[in-house]
């Protein structure tokens, strides 16, 4: 019984059945195999913008089919050939929110497949992970549209899958309207998330 990380080889490459036997604490994720350990508690800043997307998100799909999750929120992406054996399954993320309309993808522990919408807030320990991995992994999954919220600089940047690539929107900043191209209904200020 694996009860701690340290008891993990770093270089090894794990599946997501891996994942269900570990029994520690300590929130991992799971890049193509390799395990990425998540940064410590989010700063209080950090929570408060992340609240006020979730609120956002409540109201604009209070009455629709759309699901909204929060972190710590298991998301498993499949690979090119759509394996969803857990032995098969090597990308296990925990995104800041998600929203998922296909109830398809959701099962007991988490979802299974790419959400629809992706959203991820930067802090100091993990924005190389955001900017870089999780932009290749939701890109490669099919993510439809991925938001990297930076509230430091009180900006957002969006991108739209065409085609199977990311393409990004001008960045948005404080005093700017988000309009997402996926969701007509998210239209809101920035400066509703930052303040």
């Amino acid at each position: 019984m694996i009860t701690s990380i340290s008891q993990l080889d770093l270089a090894k490459k794990y599946s997501y059945a891996d994942y269900l036997t570990w029994m520690f604490q300590e929130r991992l994720e799971l890049f193509k195999g390799k395990i990425f350990k998540m940064s410590p508690a989010p700063s209080m800043y950090h929570q408060k913008v992340a609240g006020n997307i979730h609120g956002i998100l409540w109201n604009k799909f209070k009455n629709e089919t759309c699901n909204i999750f929060v972190a710590p929120f298991d998301v498993r992406l499949l690979n090119i050939k759509n394996q969803k054996c857990d032995t098969d399954i090597y990308t296990v993320v925990q995104p800041d929110l998600c929203v998922i309309c296909d109830e398809s993808k959701l099962d007991a522990r988490g979802a299974i497949g790419a959400p629809e919408l992706m959203i991820e807030i930067l802090s100091p320990g993990n924005s190389k992970k955001e900017m870089r991995y999780k932009y290749d992994l939701y890109q490669e999954a099919g993510v439809l549209e991925y938001w990297i919220v930076n509230p430091e600089n009180k900006t957002i940047f969006i991108y739209v899958l065409k085609e199977g690539v990311f393409v990004g929107q001008h960045p948005l900043i404080e005093d700017d309207k988000i309009e997402s191209p996926l969701f007509p209904q998210l239209d809101f200020r920035l400066e509703e998330i930052f303040n």
